[in-house]
């Protein structure tokens, strides 16, 4: 085991001597100036009924960041990534050979599907030509 007494009694003397108040930053002692706020418009009348959008059994796939743009309907900013979400949680990782990744790349991206949605069609012909 490794001896570590000598650690805690090592002298600080390598770091020098700290700065005085004269040498420090005086940006901490600058009074904080928040800026102004711009004043905004209320919305007219046509602007404050918006069309509501049908609801969907999909969950929500925005995020609270919503802007007016001009006078059209808001516009909502959509995390792509939960727009992609297919709710499959378990992780599934094969080595396969080249030929085999470029074949089932190349499937999905024809199909326009996912490289999941491949394999799980491609269970279901296994099963349904086997007979399971």
């Amino acid at each position: 085991m490794a001896d570590a007494s000598k650690l805690k009694n090592r002298s600080r003397k390598n770091l020098g001597s700290p700065p005085g108040p004269e040498e420090v930053a005086t940006s901490l002692n600058s009074p904080e100036v928040a800026p102004v706020a711009d004043v905004v418009p209320e919305p007219s009348a046509a602007e404050q009924t918006l069309p509501v959008p049908p609801a969907s059994s999909e969950p929500e796939a925005t995020t609270p960041a919503t802007t007016q743009v001009s006078n059209s309907a808001p516009y909502t900013r959509r995390d792509g990534r939960s727009a992609r979400k297919t709710y499959r949680i378990i992780p599934f990782a094969t080595r396969v050979t080249p030929e085999f990744d470029n074949e089932i790349r190349d499937i999905a991206e024809r199909e326009g599907i996912k490289l999941v949605e491949v394999l799980e069609n491609a269970l279901i012909a296994y099963k349904a030509q086997k007979g399971y």
